[in-house]
């Protein structure tokens, strides 16, 4: 499995969530697979998201795609969004 992880500052959350969840880059469509959406426990302003992928090429052709709406700042973004491309290596689950 292959994450796209991004974390960036939003100034108002429920907007920045209402405009993910209209989903405005199929997420099905672009190849991801899963994803996940963290609040920093500290800074409840900052996200995380993970979008799980089969390979990286197709995690970077979507963070291409991110990164030309990102141009625009919508939804609330508060600075540019930071990124990487990660290849699980392992993933346990304990209990």
């Amino acid at each position: 499995m292959v994450l796209l992880r991004i974390q960036h500052p939003v100034g108002d959350f429920e907007r920045w969530k209402a405009a993910f969840d209209s989903d405005p880059l199929d997420r099905r469509g672009s190849s991801v697979r899963g994803y996940a959406v963290h609040r920093d426990a500290d800074d409840p302003a900052v996200v995380v998201i993970d979008l799980e992928f089969d390979d990286a090429d197709a995690a970077r052709a979507m963070l291409a795609r991110l990164e030309a709406m990102w141009a625009s700042r919508p939804a609330g973004i508060a600075a540019e969004p930071r990124t990487s491309v990660l290849e699980t290596v392992e993933r346990v689950a304990l209990q």
